[in-house]
């Protein structure tokens, strides 16, 4: 017996669904019903085999915490596209499903803006030591803020440097010239023109490393970047120099991150994202006064989840209609896949990841 309609699967562990949590997919949905697609809730538990929809199922939401590593991937025989509500897809095992010749899509433009406004408060907020501001009010110790902050020089005229080039990482730029900071940046997979067009200097990681006084990082987790910020990174650093993340924990070894603060190899952090979320409450970060985190919000307003969704919607329906999303992160199956490629979205630099 054919199947009537698509189905577009989303997994969440066992145990939520026996917790009966209610899950709301309206608008998913209203791009979905356009090609008559619908909605298939699969609960997953890792000590059991998959339920046998998984291998019918047309399309895939990832949705946390399910890694959809080689295993899964394995038992998805009829799947044409994976499709991320975020920038990020390190929820999703790229190359195996390559290898199966599973498209993966992910939302690279959707809340650039607002985790780019979020890096600038954690920039901000770190240079102005604004945590140990706050409790000195909280203390009654009015007039030792100012001598404290004598301590430290003003943002005009010092360098902001930064891992990765891409969307988000364009939009810090745009604010950082408003507040005089010098501009550089690595990034192997984005052309020098790209930053030189935005008056950023391309350099080296060492050089990246050597002169930044605030270091912010916007690459994505993947096996080249995966604690790519540790022990002998934060020997590189300058005394004075402030960690910013905004991307993800992984990249960044947070011991070596612990050691570097206590020891004083930098000066600071900002922190949006860490190796470990939810982190444990006994995290020596959270004793320090010259780190700030906030929890994996940079992306969040009010607009962020009904846009990313849509979006996750409208790749679903592309590529299920025989067209081509309009970001992929996998661009190098597409000789391989029956898509038609009628005008995909610019990514600007190599794999889009």
């Amino acid at each position: 017996m054919l199947k009537q309609k698509k189905m577009v699967g989303v997994m969440y562990p066992k145990t939520r669904f026996e917790a009966k949590e209610e899950k709301e997919y309206s608008i998913e949905l209203e791009v979905l019903k356009t090609i008559g697609a619908e909605i298939v809730e699969i609960p997953i538990s890792q000590d059991e085999e998959y339920p046998e929809i998984v291998a019918e199922i047309d399309a895939l939401i990832a949705a946390w915490p399910i890694f959809i590593g080689k295993k899964l991937i394995s038992s998805l025989k009829n799947c044409v596209v994976i499709a991320n509500g975020s920038v990020g897809v390190d929820m999703v095992d790229v190359e195996e499903a390559s290898k199966a010749g599973i498209v993966v899509t992910n939302v690279p433009d959707v809340f650039i803006e607002e985790t780019a406004d979020h890096t600038m408060m954690l920039l901000l907020a770190t240079s102005r030591r604004v945590t140990m501001m706050d409790k000195m009010v909280r203390k009654g110790e009015w007039k030792i803020g100012r001598p404290v902050l004598t301590e430290f020089p003003r943002l005009w005229g010092q360098t902001l440097g930064l891992l990765g080039f891409g969307n988000i990482a364009t939009a810090v730029v745009r604010r950082a010239k408003g507040f005089g900071l010098n501009l550089i940046a690595c990034d192997p997979y984005v052309s020098e023109l790209k930053m030189t067009g935005e008056g950023v200097e391309p350099v080296s990681m060492k050089e990246l490393l050597e002169r930044s006084d605030y270091l912010s990082l916007h690459t994505s987790l993947n096996s080249e970047t995966k604690l790519i910020i540790s022990h002998s990174q934060f020997k590189k650093m300058r005394k004075n120099a402030v960690l910013i993340n905004c991307s993800r924990g992984g990249l960044v070894d947070e011991n070596a991150l612990i050691n570097a603060l206590q020891n004083g190899e930098i000066a600071a952090a900002g922190l949006d994202v860490l190796e470990k979320e939810p982190p444990e409450l006994d995290n020596p970060l959270f004793k320090m006064e010259n780190v700030i985190i906030t929890p994996h919000a940079a992306s969040g307003t009010s607009r962020m989840r009904p846009a990313s969704r849509s979006r996750v919607g409208n790749e679903i329906v592309l590529a299920l209609s025989g067209k081509w999303p309009m970001s992929i992160v996998n661009p190098s199956i597409m000789p391989k896949v029956p898509l038609e490629r009628w005008q995909p979205y610019p990514m600007g630099r190599g794999p889009n990841r």
